[in-house]
């Protein structure tokens, strides 16, 4: 009341708070924090600067937006700084620096500001970003890898009947996104809750329902290590707690909430189990996000002052749904040009990996995979092969090689180091039937230009040409006199070592398996 007694009314909202969008976003990127250190100190430098480049696109595109739209700056709310580490967080780790770069833009500008900015995006920028890298960059953005190994995803692989460690998955110590650690994710989960940055209804409704669909239909039931793995890969716990709850793209209510999270859970498991596409949690949250229109006019509660039975009106969302639709025929034009080019793909790597194979083993005509070879590499589980003995080296893979009469004429094992100056160093190494080296073959050098580098030089690599030896040895002090000894490249001693540690680590395999 005024002093002249008129009553003041107001538009809504009446009830108002000191919480800001700066806190509240303050309050997410403080959750993100662990998955976020986690995967800088497990993937190292590059994983810095996708993180750093992300984070500083979205800023500026959203900068340079305000000004030439002639806007007050907004980003100051920090909506761009979470829009960009959540999109960094879900690339892999060694995802090239166009990728955050290309995906910021796409999310700050096409799915927020074209919209009309923070509130008005109906869907959530980051995770259509990723959606968008992942149809335009297929390759690059499945292209996993740890400590240089790029092979398949913890679930790819629980789905073709490997075992998996359920304690590195849930640590984060496999093959997948940087923010994969589900602990760390968790962790800043809690947190976000704690601090009354989300309610539970969505994550708890979504990871329920996408397990009990899984229990349900996948090839794994209830077992408790395969629902385990499930919910632990595939960026369900980012999804859930992190993506599926943006306040913008979600419904009001605590109901709508529930039913929001069911959708994303059945979504989710349909795709994880019956699709083929690359990423299956990621469309169910962007799907979803379309239903929030229809899902906000399920559960609205009768209006004070109406008797059971009155309030009957209720607006059909047409929009909603047609924009549902055609994402739905979208999807499914994807997921089939997907299925159909996914054979071609593979037919081109395997066609790269011949050529690897025809350099380091000249006399083979063809080649072919071995049961007992494959047997004792699955067996490794994915660790290094002696640690004490070689460093920290992998056997990728092994092939074998046959002329034309169908002999077999010699042997390529595919071997990581993980002791390069620089990262991981994989190279193949030719082996004859008695074990003597025929040549080796860099697939990932990224040492020191003009140091490091200089070991996929013939001088240094030709050292290993022809020698039939239990071991080799690194010289650091140059003019070798014994066949089995190394001269160091100049200046790049680590990264030698690193080299002579996985041509090593495939003479122990072979005298192991094949010798």
């Amino acid at each position: 009341m005024n002093e002249n007694k008129l009553l003041n009314i107001s538009s809504s909202p009446h009830i108002r708070s000191r919480l800001t969008t700066g806190q509240v976003m303050l309050d997410v990127v403080l959750a993100l924090m662990p998955a976020t250190i986690f995967g800088i100190i497990r993937y190292g430098l590059h994983a810095f600067l996708v993180i750093l480049l992300s984070i500083l696109t979205a800023v500026l595109t959203e900068y340079v937006f305000d000004m030439i739209a002639k806007r007050g700056n907004t980003i100051k709310d920090g909506s761009a700084v979470v829009t960009g580490l959540l999109l960094a967080l879900s690339l892999p780790p060694e995802a090239p620096l166009y990728l955050p770069v290309i995906g910021s833009i796409f999310a700050i500008l096409v799915v927020k500001c074209f919209f009309g900015g923070l509130g008005k995006n109906f869907l959530n920028p980051a995770l259509t970003a990723r959606c968008f890298l992942l149809i335009s960059f297929g390759t690059a953005m499945t292209n996993f890898s740890v400590d240089g190994i790029s092979s398949a995803t913890p679930l790819a692989a629980l789905n073709a009947g490997d075992s998996i460690n359920v304690a590195q998955l849930y640590l984060g110590y496999t093959n997948g996104v940087i923010g994969g650690s589900a602990l760390a994710l968790l962790i800043g989960g809690l947190y976000l809750w704690v601090a009354g940055g989300i309610t539970l209804e969505i994550p708890v409704s979504c990871i329920a329902v996408f397990t009990l669909f899984m229990g349900l239909f996948g090839e794994g039931g209830f077992a408790p290590a395969y629902l385990i793995a499930q919910i632990c890969g595939g960026g369900v716990l980012m999804g859930a707690f992190f993506m599926a709850t943006d306040p913008v793209t979600s419904p009001v209510t605590s109901r709508g909430h529930i039913v929001y999270g069911a959708a994303i859970g059945i979504l989710a498991g349909l795709f994880r189990v019956y699709g083929s596409s690359a990423d299956s949690f990621s469309y169910a949250i962007i799907i979803s996000n379309m239903l929030v229109p229809f899902i906000d006019k399920l559960p609205i509660p009768k209006p004070l002052g109406y008797k059971s039975g009155e309030y009957k009106e209720r607006e059909f969302p047409k929009a909603a749904v047609n924009l549902t639709v055609i994402t739905l025929i979208a999807g499914l034009a994807l997921s089939g040009v997907y299925a159909m080019t996914k054979t071609k793909i593979e037919e081109q790597e395997m066609a790269d990996s011949l050529a690897s194979y025809q350099e380091v083993c000249p006399d083979a005509d063809s080649f072919s995979y071995d049961d007992a070879l494959d047997a004792a590499i699955e067996a490794l589980g994915g660790e290094t092969y002696d640690e004490s003995q070689f460093g920290k080296t992998y056997v990728n893979s092994a092939v074998v090689g046959y002329d034309a009469g169908g002999e077999i004429v010699g042997y390529v094992i595919s071997v990581t180091s993980g002791d390069g100056f620089e990262g991981d160093i994989t190279l193949s190494v030719g082996l004859t039937t008695d074990g003597t080296v025929t040549k080796i073959a860099f697939t990932t050098l990224n040492e020191t230009a003009g140091m490091g580098m200089r070991c996929d030089e013939d001088a240094f690599k030709d050292q290993f040409s022809g020698v039939n030896t239990d071991a080799f040895v690194l010289n650091k002090s140059g003019s070798s006199t014994e066949d089995n000894e190394i001269d160091t490249v100049s200046g790049a001693s680590t990264s030698s070592g690193a080299v002579v540690n996985a041509v090593n680590t495939a003479l122990a395999f072979f005298a192991a398996n094949i010798g």
